[in-house]
């Protein structure tokens, strides 16, 4: 039997701030801002797309820094820059061998930023 995709998961020391950080990266809100529930301040934070597009990722509180790369990671279409800006740090620049950028949010998980003008 196969299994069938949930949600997405990603680690945080202080998951409040990054539950934070990825809702104003991606657009995306806190799901309980829109249902009205009160969870405790140390349970996993859940965010949304508001189009209802996007995957429900959860924002897990975990007690360890990351020390390694990611197994897993996001691919988003944006503006590295903008990115940047708001708090990720580039860990490799597109280049002749690949065509993204490989940047890391405020807490080091790596994720990829392919340019908006390639979507298909």
């Amino acid at each position: 039997m196969p299994a069938t995709f949930k949600d997405l998961a990603l680690d945080a020391v202080d998951h409040q701030r990054l539950a934070d950080w990825w809702c104003a990266a991606l657009g995306y809100v806190r799901r309980d801002s829109r249902t009205g529930d009160a969870r405790p301040a140390d349970w996993p934070v859940p965010i949304v797309d508001p189009a209802g597009k996007g995957p429900l990722i959860w924002i897990n509180p975990v007690p360890e820094r990351k020390v390694v790369k990611n197994r897993m990671h996001l691919d988003v279409f944006g503006d590295t820059g903008e990115l940047i800006a708001a708090g990720a740090t580039l860990v490799r620049a597109r280049d002749g061998e690949i065509e993204w950028d490989v940047v890391a949010d405020p807490e080091g998980n790596e994720f990829c930023v392919f340019e908006r003008t390639r979507r298909p």
